[in-house]
């Protein structure tokens, strides 16, 4: 697997809630994953269910072929990877990300109703193809460019 970190984006604690029409993030080259947490700094973590959602740049750009607004954080993802189907993981899957950080894909993404406002269409036309919400399970500094590498079951031999 040849995996890596295309973009990592945030919501500053204490910033503009942001407008209606938009998703309000930062873009970051780097970020310190916190456990149980998602990004340090971000106001999107803490939620158990949601530290991060993870995206694959694959599945944006199809996305934006389709009329999708799928900038850096327009889709409401966090953390985006080039390389790896998200779409496939399931729960309970964990991911590498760099030296140190490891999430574990807690279940795929569904769109909400600020999700359709923004985007302009209904939820359903991105069903599946949305990612996934994960929790970080060990903490660490991620940077875009890292590798990323989905890690063994029990027993199998480490990537």
């Amino acid at each position: 697997m040849n995996a890596k970190v295309a973009s990592i984006v945030y919501k500053p604690e204490g910033g503009d809630p942001g407008p209606e029409d938009r998703y309000l993030r930062s873009p970051l080259r780097s970020a310190e994953l916190v456990v149980g947490y998602g990004i340090e700094g971000d106001c999107k973590g803490g939620h158990p269910k949601r530290n991060l959602n993870i995206m694959s740049q694959e599945m944006l750009d199809a996305l934006q072929a389709e009329g999708f607004h799928t900038r850096p954080g327009e889709m409401g993802e966090q953390v985006v990877l080039r390389g790896l189907d998200v779409g496939v993981l399931v729960a309970g899957d964990c991911l590498r990300i760099g030296d140190q950080a490891c999430v574990e894909v807690i279940d795929q993404r569904t769109g909400c109703r600020r999700f359709e406002r923004i985007q302009g269409r209904s939820a359903d036309a991105a069903a599946g193809r949305m990612g996934v919400m994960a929790k970080v399970v060990a903490g660490g500094s991620i940077r875009v460019g890292d590798p990323v590498g989905l890690l063994p079951e029990p027993g199998q031999p480490n990537l």
